[in-house]
């Protein structure tokens, strides 16, 4: 880490830069449908005075709180852009293009086209702003680069990653929620060799980088979705194309020896392996567990493109995949899929079975064919749902972004018209393992050794187990997912291929499909909070697990085991993402024998056909202390759900999460 890094670095954790901001009142203006984008757009752009903090290369950092919004109903969300088309083109030609094609465009499709221009003419705006500001301040390397992009191709890397900053910055400012990096060391590559075959050395590039990842962190407080820190700057290093079995290279290298050094929570890293990758690439990646990063997230290459394919991927499209803000697969530049659209309650789902068809049931067969009616019609519910969230969606039009997606620029057409190649919706899998704990128990309780009333048990979930202190223990103490016992892994199988079998390739609103996963992002709070008492022993409003993961409490038998019980079902089923998450024990990594084990261990997930997995190093004294005195851990980085923040900056119920998982030794 250089002197410029540290210093950097260090004015970052004070955070004083935030109390620099104002907020304003925009006026409100009416635009054209395809215009209305450009236009707040603009209006944000005149708000904003340009800022450059000392050791700062890169700029477009924000003055202004807040962003004109008076037209969106619904945001963009979860979009990973085509960035490398940009970069290697630059805009004016973009924007010539576009002219050219209004000028052939029939009457009613020439505004989306003034709506880009417009837009870009907007984003030469801020940028001018900028450069100008830089060469008053002196900052002739910004100045210089400013001179070229955006209007031109960048021509280095260092060109390249100031392009970036200020895509990144217009997509936010025009109200795109989590905009993703994709897979930055494939697009970027090109432009770090050109650098390095210029003379840059590798010290000078990686100073670049961290300068670069730390100025992505100056904003992350305004970019936020349900949590500080959630706020979709995902990176996907490695993994395959349809052409090379691993592209894993020097820069995305370079890029883990960065945040090894730099220990942010951005970008937060996935790392793209399968059964070939070298373990050397797994002991780096359980050294950035090891500080506390909680990532790299895994995604396994042998599970996911061939899951992706089954969902109609084309081959070449699903090796290019990455991840959107927290892990659901997505592919640049050619999907707009909302892998988040709707959730699938899975305990409450059983409980609704419970409660209505239990009395009914003379074997547990029967009552899984009703517990499958339930899913069934909740999944029709869901239907409605996200048809009515498309509908939303398609009324705030963003011809702008809509240019890096190659479908839409083939077409002239807007993001909200179903211009891109795949318009796929995600139906999240919210607690998997607390439902099939509670089907377990039913099994053991009332079917096998028929200790519990069926009438008795529905009147003791609905009195959220007052009363029923025996009962509920007799519950706490019936077999649960994460033993890798046969019984609670059948159960789960059969779930999950009913689930599978319901959602995947059914047609959507979109002309798309439906896609089923395993996740489940807030909602493990949120949702199970609404949610009445339920046959695992679980008290109403009590949180369901993180993703694809034990319940919280559960007692098993070590993380081989979990990882057993989560990778025995057909994944590629079920791949619109969800990670299993595991805590491990700081004291894991107190020296290197530790973090050999930990790599041994992700490597066995890889090998068992495990879909995602991400860790956490953690210890339940330190965050206990955190939460009593936060001032004293500033920048004490957990795994959230999907992406990582500071602890301190969570709400409660999410620090109390992360205090009551289960922390495993290795």
């Amino acid at each position: 880490m250089t002197d410029r890094v540290a210093r950097f670095l260090e004015f970052h954790r004070k955070r004083e830069y935030r109390s620099d901001r104002r907020e304003v009142t925009y006026p409100k203006v009416e635009a054209g449908r395809f215009r209305q984008a450009a236009a707040d757009f603009a209006e944000t752009v005149k708000a904003e005075r340009p800022v450059l903090y000392k050791d700062d290369l890169f700029g477009f950092n924000r003055s202004v709180r807040n962003v004109c919004d008076y037209n969106i109903q619904y945001e963009l969300n979860n979009f990973t852009p085509d960035y490398g088309w940009a970069l290697t083109n630059g805009l004016e030609s973009v924007r010539q293009m576009l002219i050219g094609r209004r000028e052939e465009a029939p009457s009613d499709r020439k505004e989306f086209f003034t709506g880009a221009i417009e837009h870009i003419d907007a984003v030469y705006a801020i940028a001018d702003q900028y450069r100008e500001y830089a060469r008053e301040q002196g900052n002739e390397m910004l100045y210089g680069a400013l001179c070229v992009v955006p209007r031109l191709a960048a021509a280095d890397y260092y060109q390249a990653l100031v392009f970036m900053k200020l895509l990144i910055y217009t997509m936010r400012a025009s109200n795109v929620y989590h905009v993703t990096l994709g897979r930055f060391d494939q697009y970027m590559y090109p432009f770090f060799e050109r650098s390095r075959s210029g003379g840059a050395s590798r010290e000078q590039l990686a100073e670049l980088t961290q300068l670069f990842f730390i100025s992505l962190n100056l904003d992350t407080d305004l970019y936020h979705g349900v949590q500080l820190g959630d706020n979709g700057q995902s990176m996907v290093l490695g993994g395959r194309t349809a052409v090379c079995a691993d592209v894993y290279n020097a820069l995305s290298d370079l890029i883990m020896d960065c945040c090894l050094e730099l220990c942010l929570i951005d970008p937060k890293i996935n790392l793209r392996v399968d059964h070939n990758t070298p373990r050397e690439r797994y002991v780096k990646g359980s050294e950035m567990t090891a500080k506390g990063l909680g990532f790299p997230q895994y995604c396994n290459d042998d599970v996911v493109i061939p899951g992706l394919v089954k969902l109609g991927y084309r081959y070449e499209d699903a090796c290019e995949y990455a991840v959107a803000a927290c892990w659901e697969f997505i592919i640049p530049a050619e999907g707009y899929d909302i892998p988040n659209i709707v959730t699938m309650n899975f305990p409450l789902a059983v409980r609704r079975a419970t409660v209505c068809s239990l009395p009914q049931c003379d074997t547990f067969g029967q009552f899984m064919m009703c517990v499958k009616q339930s899913v069934f019609d909740f999944f029709e519910q869901l239907k409605i749902e996200a048809a009515g969230k498309r509908a939303e969606f398609a009324k705030t039009p963003n011809p702008f972004v809509s240019l890096f997606l190659r479908g839409c620029r083939r077409s002239g057409s807007d993001i909200t018209e179903l211009g891109a190649r795949y318009n796929n919706d995600g139906i999240h899998g919210l607690g998997i393992a607390p439902a099939v704990d509670a089907l377990a128990a039913i099994k053991k309780m009332v079917f096998d050794e028929k200790e519990v009333d069926k009438v008795e048990l529905i009147d003791a979930l609905q009195n959220n187990f007052r009363s029923y202190d025996a009962l509920r223990s007799a519950l706490l103490r019936c077999p649960k997912m994460g033993n890798n016992d046969d019984e609670t892994n059948s159960i789960c199988d059969e779930l999950l291929n009913f689930f599978a079998t319901i959602v995947n390739n059914t047609p959507n609103s979109a002309g798309g499909v439906f896609r089923a996963g395993t996740g489940g992002p807030q909602d493990y709070v949120y949702m199970a909070q609404d949610v009445g008492a339920t046959a695992d022993g679980r008290l109403a409003g009590q949180p369901y697990p993180s993703s694809f993961s034990p319940s919280i409490g559960v007692k098993t038998d070590g993380p081989l085991s979990v990882i057993k019980s989560f990778t025995r079902f057909d994944m590629t089923q079920i791949i619109n993402g969800g990670p299993l998450t595991l805590e491990l024990h700081s004291n894991v990594f107190r020296n290197h024998i530790g973090v050999d084990k930990v790599a041994d261990l992700v490597r066995a997930f890889i090998l068992l056909k495990g879909h995602q997995l991400q860790l956490n190093s953690v210890s339940r004294e330190k965050l206990l202390d955190a939460q009593a005195h936060p001032e004293q851990y500033p920048d004490l980085i957990v795994r959230v759900w999907g992406w990582s923040g500071y602890f301190c900056e969570l709400d409660t119920a999410f620090r109390n999460h992360i205090i009551a998982r289960t922390e495993y030794t290795v």
